[in-house]
């Protein structure tokens, strides 16, 4: 899983490991967390290895499942985790920043999944899960933090893409969409069911979509926003 060291990363991840999955902690900066969530996920009898890289990259991205090969085997379950969130005004974001998070959010995605599929292919089955947005399947305007809803906006479109890409291969490609998560700073006392989404109701469909009930099932997209979409 991409990003998955610390915050919400990090508790799917080990919510992945709880059920019998070995992992492998991907991390671009923070080692000492991603070495703590590897140890924290082998309690639950599993092989878990961290794995450094900048997902922007594309020799990153190789050394990263060369790594994760060598020490677990093929990478036959991948989630796309990673985006980058900026609160600015889009007016007020320096074009460095603006690429960096489209590239992070959208083009590792892109980049993961490429590298991915090559064993998957081979092994006639993977299970891909990219990590949305609620609000972006609807496309809403967003005058804050615009880079990360067209990056995120991406990631729906190319799962889709993907998933008709793949039909015949034995993979399926899927998106799970949360709007806030239980560690946002934000006042959730307006948002639905007076609360955010709990890690667990964010796992929920992604630990559906891996399993083998889900085969038949790809190019989907499941909001998790406890309905908020529907009051729109």
């Amino acid at each position: 899983m991409t990003g998955s060291a610390k915050r919400v990363g990090r508790e799917l991840l080990l919510t992945i490991a709880a059920c019998g999955a070995d992992v492998a902690v991907h991390y671009r900066s923070s080692a000492d967390a991603a070495e703590e969530t590897a140890a924290r996920a082998r309690e639950y009898g599993v092989e878990a290895t961290t794995v450094q890289g900048d997902i922007t990259d594309p020799d990153d991205v190789d050394v990263m499942f060369d790594s994760a090969e060598a020490a677990l085997g093929t990478v036959d379950i991948l989630v796309n985790n990673v985006g980058n969130f900026d609160a600015r005004h889009w007016e007020d974001i320096e074009w460095s920043a603006w690429c960096d998070t489209v590239e992070s959010t959208f083009y590792g995605t892109v980049l993961c999944a490429r590298r991915a599929l090559d064993g998957m292919r081979d092994a006639g089955w993977g299970r891909i899960v990219n990590i949305g947005f609620a609000d972006c399947d609807r496309r809403h305007a967003h005058p804050v933090n615009f880079p990360y809803f067209v990056g995120k906006t991406g990631v729906l479109l190319f799962t889709r893409m993907l998933a008709g890409d793949t039909q015949d291969d034995g993979i399926t490609v899927n998106a799970v969409s949360p709007f806030a998560v239980e560690n946002t700073v934000s006042d959730v006392s307006a948002y639905p069911r007076g609360r955010a989404a709990s890690f667990a109701d964010v796992a929920a469909p992604i630990l559906f979509f891996l399993g083998e009930d889900a085969g038949y099932i790809s190019g989907q997209n499941v909001a998790v926003d406890g309905g908020r979409l529907a009051e729109l």
